[in-house]
């Protein structure tokens, strides 16, 4: 039996959102405003963009492609329903902490996925959006939507968490294919 291991990419990301998260709203002693959660949305949506694109330049498995084309549709569509949200709410998403904190670890992370060829960044592309997704949902159920005040805001947040998880378990799918390679 193959013992799995959590690739580093991944495990940092889940570490990041699991602890960064909840520390960084114990540091603010405040929560998230409204603007600052959009931040964050849009944020957490463009990075897996990102991840995606990187994907598209690299890879030549179809079955990443694929998925890596889903996750630039999709996410792309959260950004623009966020987008208009916040144009119909007069609201501009707010940087925050967190908003810096993803960014600065997203960087990292697309260092390494660049810096891996053929399988292997596949195999790291793909344990990556599994350790991201589970991260993302995770604190958009337990941070994001807790501290969301507006009701079309919070409801466009609870709308997404389905679409989080039909990815996870997407990549999950990959995952366990590659892994049998």
């Amino acid at each position: 039996m193959k013992k799995k291991n959590i690739p580093t990419i991944g495990l940092f990301l889940l570490l990041n959102f699991v602890f960064i998260v909840p520390s960084l709203n114990a540091q603010q002693a405040t929560k998230l405003t409204d603007p600052e959660v959009a931040s964050v949305a849009v944020t957490a949506n463009q990075i897996d963009i990102d991840y995606a694109g990187i994907a598209q330049k690299k890879s030549t498995n179809s079955d990443v492609l694929n998925f890596a084309k889903t996750m630039i549709n999709d996410h792309k569509a959260v950004i623009e329903q966020a987008v208009a949200l916040a144009k119909k709410l007069n609201v501009t998403p707010q940087t925050n902490a967190l908003t810096k904190k993803l960014l600065a670890d997203a960087n990292k992370t697309q260092k390494q996925l660049k810096a891996k060829k053929g399988a292997a960044f596949d195999k790291a592309y793909i344990n990556n959006e599994v350790a991201y997704h589970k991260a993302v949902i995770d604190a958009v159920e337990k941070v994001l939507i807790p501290e969301t005040e507006n009701a079309e805001l919070k409801t466009l947040l609870e709308n997404v968490v389905p679409a989080l998880k039909t990815h996870l378990s997407h990549a999950e799918m990959l995952q366990k294919m590659m892994n049998k390679k």
